[in-house]
């Protein structure tokens, strides 16, 4: 009984310490709902709820209801248990991996944007209706399998995440308060605090939040997320240093 009890609390540790921390062995803060505590002269512009999270997977949006969880897969895809001879895929079969996705749930998405980090590949994807950004994938590198990308894509997505379910009629972000402007400069306020010498690249317009990649030294480091109508921060500590990038013309 002592023996499962141990494996259980090993099993339960892990995944947590993988959340805390970034590549280079940045400490993040424990659960990461405040992780940012310098926003006080933010607070002003965007009202008292302007709460940080860093890796947090509630963000500041809180509360999860039914709903579609970004089409069809698993949150987690398939992470764990690989054959260990197997043989990573290479960035144009993540991409392929991507289009028979989207082609087989949706119609006018498209892949604008496909990443490899250590961890994952990433692709962004446009709803081609709008221009506007409509979804963040993750895309396994030994299997080929498509999955939602968690966090802000989940919880803030108005359109396409759970907080969604959906929603066709959703506006394509001309009713958010939180301007491109300000999101890159409370992204850059976080920066400043938790990550010292990252800065922020140009902020990207999704249904109900903006997403922008981040430099350390001129080179895509990671990225994160701002919330469109509260400010919130979510940095996306769960990719791996960065690879390669191809960007894709529709």
């Amino acid at each position: 009984m002592k023996k499962w009890l141990l494996v259980g609390l090993i099993a339960l540790i892990v995944p947590l310490a993988a959340v805390a921390c970034v590549p280079g062995g940045r400490q993040l803060y424990p659960g990461g709902m405040m992780g940012n505590e310098g926003t006080t002269e933010y607070e002003e512009m965007m009202g008292s709820n302007s709460m940080t999270g860093y890796g947090g997977m509630m963000g500041s949006s809180g509360m999860m209801r039914h709903g579609g969880m970004m089409g069809p897969g698993s949150m987690m895809g398939g992470w764990g248990g690989y054959n260990p001879d197997a043989e990573q895929i290479t960035i144009d079969q993540a991409a392929e991996s991507v289009e028979r996705y989207l082609n087989a749930y949706w119609q006018d998405l498209a892949a604008v944007e496909v990443m490899e980090f250590t961890w994952n590949f990433y692709a962004e994807v446009e709803d081609e209706t709008t221009g506007i950004h409509a979804m963040e994938l993750l895309i396994d590198k030994y299997t080929g399998q498509v999955y939602p990308e968690m966090g802000p894509n989940m919880m803030w997505n108005t359109k396409y995440g759970m907080m969604g379910s959906y929603n066709k009629d959703a506006s394509p972000a001309a009713d958010m308060t939180v301007t491109e402007e300000q999101a890159e400069e409370l992204a850059q306020q976080f920066l400043d605090t938790n990550l010292p010498g990252v800065t922020t690249g140009e902020a990207e317009v999704f249904y109900g939040y903006y997403t922008m990649h981040t430099l350390e030294n001129g080179r895509i480091e990671g990225m994160l997320s701002v919330n469109g109508y509260d400010g919130a921060v979510w940095y996306h500590n769960w990719h791996g240093p960065f690879i390669q990038m191809e960007d894709f013309e529709h």
